[in-house]
Protein backbone atom coordinates (compact mmCIF):
# COMPACT_ATOMS: atom_id res chain seq x y z
CA UNK A 1 0.00 0.00 0.00
CA UNK A 2 1.50 3.18 -0.92
CA UNK A 3 0.50 6.64 0.43
CA UNK A 4 -2.47 7.57 -2.50
CA UNK A 5 -3.92 4.42 -1.56
CA UNK A 6 -3.61 4.35 2.36
CA UNK A 7 -5.40 8.06 1.84
CA UNK A 8 -8.19 6.41 -0.38
CA UNK A 9 -8.81 3.49 1.87
CA UNK A 10 -9.09 6.06 5.02
CA UNK A 11 -11.75 7.67 3.46
CA UNK A 12 -13.58 5.02 2.50
CA UNK A 13 -13.75 4.00 6.31
CA UNK A 14 -14.93 7.77 7.45
CA UNK A 15 -17.72 9.10 4.79
CA UNK A 16 -17.65 12.31 6.21
CA UNK A 17 -14.05 12.89 4.91
CA UNK A 18 -12.71 13.71 1.26
CA UNK A 19 -10.11 12.13 0.32
CA UNK A 20 -8.31 15.73 0.06
CA UNK A 21 -9.32 15.89 3.73
CA UNK A 22 -7.52 12.80 4.66
CA UNK A 23 -4.31 13.93 2.40
CA UNK A 24 -3.95 17.32 4.63
CA UNK A 25 -4.19 15.50 7.50
CA UNK A 26 -2.04 12.88 6.74
CA UNK A 27 0.67 15.33 5.59
CA UNK A 28 0.58 16.91 9.16
CA UNK A 29 0.41 13.67 10.53
CA UNK A 30 3.63 12.68 8.79
CA UNK A 31 5.04 16.55 9.30
CA UNK A 32 4.43 16.03 13.39
CA UNK A 33 5.91 12.79 13.21
CA UNK A 34 9.46 14.41 11.41
CA UNK A 35 9.89 16.61 13.35
CA UNK A 36 9.51 15.30 16.60
CA UNK A 37 11.75 12.85 15.54
CA UNK A 38 14.23 15.84 14.56
CA UNK A 39 14.27 16.82 17.94
CA UNK A 40 15.07 13.43 19.09
CA UNK A 41 11.44 12.58 20.74
CA UNK A 42 10.35 9.27 20.39
CA UNK A 43 6.43 9.58 19.29
CA UNK A 44 4.09 7.11 21.06
CA UNK A 45 0.94 5.59 19.80
CA UNK A 46 -0.43 3.27 22.28
CA UNK A 47 -1.73 0.03 20.33
CA UNK A 48 -0.04 0.49 17.34
CA UNK A 49 3.74 1.51 17.82
CA UNK A 50 6.72 3.38 18.59
CA UNK A 51 8.76 5.75 16.51
CA UNK A 52 12.18 6.81 17.22
CA UNK A 53 15.61 7.24 16.45
CA UNK A 54 18.26 5.14 16.84
CA UNK A 55 21.72 6.03 15.97
CA UNK A 56 24.76 4.24 14.78
CA UNK A 57 28.24 4.45 16.29
CA UNK A 58 30.87 4.88 13.73
CA UNK A 59 32.87 2.17 12.81
CA UNK A 60 35.55 0.46 10.20
CA UNK A 61 33.79 -1.39 7.39
CA UNK A 62 35.47 -2.95 4.43
CA UNK A 63 35.07 -2.57 0.73
CA UNK A 64 33.78 -5.48 -0.97
CA UNK A 65 35.42 -5.35 -3.96
CA UNK A 66 38.87 -4.75 -3.19
CA UNK A 67 38.85 -5.54 0.66
CA UNK A 68 40.40 -1.91 1.63
CA UNK A 69 39.58 -0.59 5.00
CA UNK A 70 37.16 2.45 5.27
CA UNK A 71 35.36 4.58 7.75
CA UNK A 72 31.71 4.27 8.32
CA UNK A 73 30.33 7.34 9.47
CA UNK A 74 28.55 7.39 12.71
CA UNK A 75 24.36 7.85 11.51
CA UNK A 76 20.52 8.40 12.90
CA UNK A 77 17.85 6.45 11.51
CA UNK A 78 14.64 6.47 12.08
CA UNK A 79 13.02 3.42 13.57
CA UNK A 80 9.29 1.80 14.65
CA UNK A 81 8.53 -0.78 17.04
CA UNK A 82 5.29 -2.00 16.74
CA UNK A 83 2.92 -1.76 19.90
CA UNK A 84 0.92 -4.94 21.91
CA UNK A 85 -2.47 -4.54 19.59
CA UNK A 86 -0.97 -4.36 16.41
CA UNK A 87 1.00 -7.68 17.11
CA UNK A 88 -1.89 -9.51 18.40
CA UNK A 89 -3.31 -8.54 14.76
CA UNK A 90 -0.39 -9.55 13.10
CA UNK A 91 -0.18 -12.91 14.89
CA UNK A 92 -3.75 -13.77 14.58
Amino acid sequence: MNKADLIRAAAAKDDSLTQGEVAKSLDAILESIAESLCNGDPVMLIGFGTFEVRHRAARTGRNPQTGESIQVAASSNAAFKAGSRLKQRLNS
